[in-house]
């Protein structure tokens, strides 16, 4: 008997084949290929005559006719069928061409009625449809039960053999053998409150709706729910976590003032504002969770240090992770500088090394030796990457987790730190990756939210420009004399787009010719777009500019293969000035404070997201030295130049983030196509009031009801969302 949760190679007309290639889309039961929603609509509702269709030149249109003539062919070499026909109606006749589909012969007939939809061309022999949708249909004048064409219809998101075409064929059946089965999971009050449609009206409509406004109805109900199981997840774990206990650490104001006094300047009034914050929730028994917003250079770390001094001072431990080994070094130099003066224990650990700060020197000890002091509570704070979650490393009385970029660290990272412990350390992460507060609200939602909107007194802004090809030579010899005046510059390339790279060799190998040349399995593109997108290689480039551009500069690249003993040297002998110009690919972490570097040269800056590259420019402009960052594009295209464009008139980060994700959506700027977080959900994030009545929904529910004992279905697709998204 087949029901919603029956595996989908069950179903007559799938099987397994097409089963394995369904679970791509995360699809393996009934109800999954049901709430496989479409991507967007085609409008194929108005059916004109033929005759008409010389009206709608250049133009989608839908006719209905009858097939007078349909045969199949060979091209000239042998490789593709063309199947061309000559339909009619009582107005006129129109020819059609389809190319590589055979099947064509054996489907469609002479004297068979058909309905067609695409666009209209005009070539030799007149008007013509060129591989139109087409539905076989009884007599002309039908349209009640298309599919395919005379109607609004669904177009899905394909992988190789699902087709749209297919999705609808194998769905539109499903939906009227269950659709009523689909048990409704909103409450009550919330679809009363905000009209929205029921469910199975909703799934109706979204596959196969009657109107758009038909489609928008159901694409409302369906955004709002599925944002509304994100809160009501992010918000379940916020209560979980207030039930626990953490380490009270009262608020030394003496210690803090007397930190604030010994710091070579002084704090912002925005740093003030997000130590007081943190400080205060310190000094409560349930567990902190507050996420510190910041640019790159606003000064996180002197604010967490408050905390961590804090928090010492009251008798416990710290932990300290950092995303790269580079940057964990360069916490513990820079802590190990700010808390000389207050008699704390500071250990670093790194892969198989180990290093400790006491009574103003630093040494290098065991692992066993750090393990042991760890354990013993001789050490204050521990500073490391994931090595401090690994099997053997265990705190005495850790209070405060600090996680720095806390997106790249997973949730059971996280907990391994708080695993087995009757008091649950404090939690503070870092980002410099300024959040829009629709993403703040959600993905982050059981975090509360500190920012420190605003840089040092002493920083001069970033002059940003936008270097066309004809300008380099110009960029290039600004770059030479900032550097013989003892500057330092950062280039940063894209990754290599492996597409690309794949196409460029199989021009190089076949020549430039159609695209049937070019392996199946390849992303074909024009020539034109690879002349556009194809990336400089970061080793190629490196030759170049060493070799023709800078000749007389020193010159090093940084990349991902490179050890960690090797990059710390690197980024050392460039902090210390003895190499020039440093290169390297956007996935190496060059967030090391280098005050000499002024200029940020970025290749391909149209390829990068504004977050992304906002980032990159915060990695100079480190001291009160002009800095620059130059933008090289070969891009003309409009949206990336109103991407570069709103750069160079902003310096305001979070601006950015909101632009970013209003341009290139919530999946490109944030990964969270990776989370498994829904299309529909994905949409939503771009709308702040979408997502407020979310969150306000879900806390009214779980006000009244925080098990959901009185929603069971709701509690049911609560649990079987949470296996499909993973918050980083």
């Amino acid at each position: 008997m087949i029901s919603l949760s029956t595996p989908v190679e069950e179903i007559p007309k799938i099987g397994v084949a097409y089963a394995k290639r369904l679970k791509k889309f995360g699809i393996k039961t009934v109800q999954d290929l049901l709430f496989y929603f479409p991507a967007r609509y085609d409008d194929f509702s108005e059916i004109i005559s033929i005759s008409q269709a010389r009206n709608k030149l250049g133009e989608v249109a839908c006719v209905q006719g009858e097939i007078i003539e349909i045969e199949t062919s060979k091209s000239i070499y042998g490789r593709m069928a063309i199947t061309k026909a000559v339909v009619q109606d009582r107005t006129a006749q129109i020819n059609v061409i389809w190319f590589n589909q055979p099947y064509l012969e054996k489907s469609l007939r002479e004297n068979d009625f058909i309905c067609l939809a695409g666009k209209i061309s005009l070539g030799k022999e007149g008007l013509f449809f060129n591989g139109p949708a087409y539905e076989r249909i009884n007599e002309i004048g039908e349209n009640e039960e298309l599919t395919h064409t005379g109607r609004i219809v669904p177009v899905y998101s394909e992988t190789k053999g699902i087709t749209s075409r297919w999705l609808r064929y194998v769905i539109k059946p499903l939906l009227y053998r269950f659709a009523d089965q689909i048990q409704e999971t909103l409450p009550k009050e919330i679809i009363k409150k905000y009209k929205f449609l029921p469910i199975q009206e909703a799934v109706w409509q979204l596959h196969f709706p009657d109107s758009f406004e038909h489609a928008d109805a159901a694409k409302a109900r369906f955004s709002f729910e599925e944002l509304f199981l994100i809160q009501l997840n992010v918000l379940k774990e916020k209560i979980k976590l207030m039930q626990k206990k953490s380490a009270a650490c009262p608020m030394d104001t003496d210690l803090m003032k007397n930190f604030t006094d010994s710091l070579p300047f002084k704090l912002t009034d925005s740093q003030k504002k997000c130590a007081f914050a943190i400080l205060k929730d310190l000094e409560k028994t349930v567990p902190m969770s507050r996420l510190l917003e910041g640019d790159v250079g606003s000064g996180k770390t002197v604010v967490a240090t408050m905390a961590a001094l804090n928090v010492i001072k009251n008798g416990h431990q710290v932990a300290f992770m950092a995303p790269t080994e580079i940057l964990a070094k360069q916490h513990f130099k820079t802590i190990s500088e700010l808390l000389k003066n207050f008699g704390v224990k500071i250990g670093l650990l790194t892969g198989k090394n180990a290093r400790i700060f006491k009574d103003n020197e630093t040494a290098e000890i065991s692992k066993k030796s750090f393990l042991g002091d760890l354990e013993n509570e001789q050490l204050n704070i521990a500073i490391g990457t994931h090595s401090l979650i690994q099997k053997g490393v265990e705190f005495k009385d850790l209070a405060l987790v600090i996680l720095d970029e806390q997106h790249r660290f997973g949730v059971e990272q996280r907990d391994h730190l708080i695993k087995n412990k009757k008091l649950v350390p404090h939690l503070l992460s870092m980002t410099a990756t300024p959040i829009p507060r629709t993403l703040a609200l959600t993905a982050y939602g059981d975090l509360d939210l500190s920012l420190i909107n605003e840089m040092p007194k002493d920083r001069k802004k970033i002059k940003t420009i936008i270097v066309e090809p004809n300008q380099r030579k110009e960029a290039y010899a600004f770059i030479e004399k900032e550097v013989k005046d003892g500057k330092g510059v950062f280039v940063i390339f894209p990754k290599i787009d492996s597409q690309a790279t794949k196409l460029k060799e199989a021009i190089e190998k076949h020549g430039p010719v159609s695209g049937s040349f070019i392996p199946q399995n390849y992303n074909v593109l024009s020539l034109s777009q690879l002349a556009v997108n194809e990336v400089k290689a970061l080793k190629e480039e490196y030759e170049r500019l060493s070799k023709e551009v800078f000749p007389d500069l020193r010159i090093t690249m940084l990349h991902g293969k490179m050890k960690a003993p090797e990059k710390e040297r690197i980024m050392l002998d460039f902090k210390k000035g003895e190499i020039d110009i440093l290169l390297s690919t956007s996935v190496v972490e060059v967030g090391v404070d280098v005050p000499r570097a002024t200029i940020m040269m970025i290749e391909g800056a149209e390829r990068f997201g504004l977050s992304q590259l906002h980032q990159f420019r915060g990695r100079v402009g480190r001291s009160d030295m002009q800095s620059y960052c130059f933008l090289f594009t070969t891009d003309p295209s409009m949206l990336n130049r109103k991407r570069l464009k709103a750069l160079v008139e902003s310096n305001n980060g979070f601006e950015l983030a909101e632009k970013d994700l209003e341009i290139r959506g919530p999946g490109s700027l944030y990964g969270t196509q990776q989370w498994g977080i829904p299309d529909m959900a994905m949409q939503g994030l771009t709308n702040i009031f979408l997502v407020e009545k979310t969150r306000a929904a879900a806390k009214e529910i779980l006000e009244k009801d925080p098990e959901l004992k009185n929603y069971p279905e709701l509690k049911e697709r609560l649990k079987q969302f949470q296996t499909r998204i993973h918050f980083e």
